[in-house]
């Protein structure tokens, strides 16, 4: 008689994990890419975190628009699917499977609501805010990007004790990295986001209007945060350290390629990195490159 290893709740949580598993590679070429290089365990964490993000981020990012759902119906949706997020951390157990994979890794790791709840304040934002000021720009990036960033360093150092300067240094480090990668998407997007969404995010900046001088100064904004996340990089652990690592490279990478290519046409043109630039840049990583901040480096000088 065959023995069943597993309880109702593994074989569930299991499925829950392949799904999100299904999001990231879907949805990600970089990010896809990077977790690939983590330990198992790791890489179901960032795959669960990444797909509750994703689910979020359709409901105000056109999928439900496109569904004909309306502006309000879109709200109502995010708030449930924040309290039903809440309420799996607390139970350990939801019917969304999405929001069960990132329950049982946020359990898991200790990530608790003060990640979660700016989170859902920013991508509420998105259905209300059209433009934004300093402050409410810098609102935005932390709940989209930079806790993000937080969950994920999170899961780098489970069962795991640095010290306390070292992880001061962590954290400052996941929120710019963060903080970057949004910030690249945000320049990557521009036209789309002005055209489908009627968003302009950055404070102060015109799309049609875009200069090359506002387009080097964002992107001087970019490097500075990738250059404080980069002083994190020999303090994490090996494993997370080379994904890290790639995904700071591509995003770098992109950043270069946004900075050669005229400001007008980013208004029609989705720039992004070439396969071949991505498979050469994952070699290099794997073979011992890790990014350097450059010297000097103390805090990022935001946009």
């Amino acid at each position: 008689m065959a023995v069943e290893l597993d309880t109702r709740i593994d074989l569930y949580t299991s499925v829950a994990e392949e799904t999100a598993a299904v999001v990231i590679r879907r949805y990600s070429t970089s990010f896809g890419l990077a977790s690939r290089l983590l330990p198992p365990r790791m890489r179901t964490h960032i795959g669960n975190f990444y797909a509750l993000v994703r689910l979020a981020d359709e409901i105000v990012d056109g999928v439900a628009s496109e569904a004909g759902v309306s502006n309000k119906e879109a709200g109502a949706m995010l708030d449930a699917l924040e309290a039903e997020t809440k309420r799996a951390m607390a139970v350990g157990y939801s019917t969304n499977l999405i929001v069960h994979a990132f329950a049982h890794s946020a359990r898991a790791v200790g990530v608790g609501e003060d990640l979660v709840t700016p989170f859902f304040h920013s991508m509420r934002m998105d259905l209300t805010e059209t433009t934004h000021t300093p402050e409410s720009f810098a609102h935005y990036v932390y709940g989209s990007a930079e806790v993000v960033g937080l969950m994920c360093l999170e899961a780098f150092l489970e069962g795991q004790s640095v010290a306390k300067k070292d992880k001061a240094t962590m954290v400052a480090g996941a929120r710019a990295l963060g903080a970057a990668f949004q910030k690249v998407n945000f320049l990557r997007d521009l036209g789309a986001d002005v055209q489908a969404l009627g968003r302009s995010y950055f404070p102060g900046v015109s799309v049609a209007t875009l200069d090359e001088a506002t387009k080097h100064r964002l992107l001087d904004g970019i490097d500075a945060d990738l250059g404080l996340s980069a002083l994190a990089l020999p303090l994490l652990p090996k494993g997370p350290r080379r994904a890290v690592s790639l995904a700071h490279v591509l995003f770098a990478a992109l950043g270069t390629r946004i900075r050669a290519t005229p400001a007008s046409v980013l208004q029609t043109k989705r720039i992004s990195v070439a396969d071949l630039t991505k498979a050469w840049l994952a070699l290099r990583v794997l073979t011992g490159y890790v990014p350097r901040a450059p010297r000097g480096v103390r805090k990022v000088a935001h946009v």
